[in-house]
This record gives C-alpha cells, structure tokens and sequence, in this order.
C-alpha cells in the first residue's frame, strides 16, 4: 500500500497550483463515493433477513406508532 501512496503524493506534487485546485474536486468528490461504498458493503454485512422492514410492513405498523391524540 506504500507504493501506492507514494506514487500518489509524487504524482500530486507534480501539479502545478492551479491543476490541484481543479482535481481537488475530483479527488473529494472519488474520497466521499469510497466512503459511501464502504458503508453500503459494511451495512450489507451487518444486516441480515428480517432486520428491515419492506414498505409495505412500515405502513402497516405506522398507525400503531404514532401517538393518540389527547383530549382533556
């Protein structure tokens, strides 16, 4: 992995200011897709059948959530 991130840092040093501030778009934009790539695979691992609710069970069970309106 150390090559990579050297080759990375040689790579972006040799931009000049004005191209790292336009590829720094890009490079945030690729970091947060990883990062939300890497939550959807872990969430994927850590749910198993019957954890959620299909739409059609949270409808049925929203009127029974949803407090009773008081009355005085």
């Amino acid at each position: 992995m150390n090559l990579y991130r050297s080759r990375a840092h040689h790579l972006i040093d040799r931009l000049s200011d004005a191209e790292l501030e336009r590829f720094w778009d890009v490079l945030e934009t690729a970091y947060f897709d990883f990062y939300m790539l890497r939550a959807i695979e872990d969430a994927r691992r850590a749910h198993k059948p019957g954890d959620t609710l299909t739409r059609e069970e949270a409808i049925q069970l929203l009127p029974l959530l949803q407090p009773a309106p008081r009355t005085l």
